[in-house]
């Protein structure tokens, strides 16, 4: 009952995942990402320790494939689960429960991967990467809703269209953005919009937080309003 695309972005070095479906806050329980290491979704009849556990996992440097084989190995309702994961290096495992429902399935493509069911068919994850890839010259977020979007207009979850999240972490622990659309009508083009919403301050406010190299972060609010109002006039 969702598709969701894992990628990495080479040139920033970020992780992203996004997500829709025809479900209440699909944001919540699909999406897991740790910073430097990799992202896994979890989804059909969803088992939220597939990305609880398998965050751990992804931090002890297993690979995908092994994280996949210990997760389903350990649960007995496997056959209604779909996982997929992407490892900091390329690497990509998936597993689709035999009781997950048609259309599902799987597609790995260079740096990113594509899963879903409850599909409207094999299109929509082809089109979801056919953009992808179409559009490598975008900063990360706006591919994955490109993306998203093509994989949509291909026919998306058969039953509709409900929620859809965008998920990305750069070098640090906390996310560089979180945005979820819990329960609209055109749940994609309020993620669009909300992702444009974000560049115009989130985007600029971020570079003055706190990290593991500069734990104070900037806390100058004369240099914060600058740069703010200086992203203003530019919008």
């Amino acid at each position: 009952m969702t598709w969701s695309i894992i990628a990495k972005d080479d040139r920033s070095g970020q992780i992203g995942i996004a997500v829709a479906t025809r479900f209440f806050a699909v944001g919540a329980r699909v999406p897991y990402i740790v910073a430097g290491r990799g992202g896994i979704a979890t989804q059909a009849l969803v088992n939220p320790y597939y990305g609880i556990d398998g965050a751990t996992l992804l931090r002890d440097g297993r690979h995908p494939r092994d994280i996949v084989q210990r997760l389903t190995a350990a649960d007995p309702g496997r056959e209604s689960r779909q996982i997929h994961i992407l490892d900091h290096t390329g690497q990509i495992a998936a597993h689709t429960g035999r009781d997950c429902i048609d259309w599902c399935g799987h597609l790995e493509g260079q740096g990113f991967s594509v899963a879903g069911n409850m599909l409207a068919g094999p299109q929509v994850l082809d089109e979801t990467a056919n953009a992808y890839v179409a559009n490598s010259g975008q900063p990360l977020a706006q591919r994955l809703i490109a993306a998203m979007n093509a994989g949509e207009a291909a026919g998306g979850d058969k039953r509709g269209r409900q929620s859809a999240a965008l998920l990305i972490h750069g070098t640090e622990e906390w996310s560089e953005l979180d945005l979820r659309v819990d329960d609209h009508a055109d749940p994609l083009s309020e993620l669009a919009r909300l992702e444009a919403v974000s560049r115009r301050h989130w985007g600029v406010f971020r570079q003055f937080m706190p990290t593991r190299d500069n734990p104070a972060g900037i806390t100058d609010r004369a240099i914060i309003d600058a740069g703010l109002a200086a992203s203003a006039g530019r919008t």
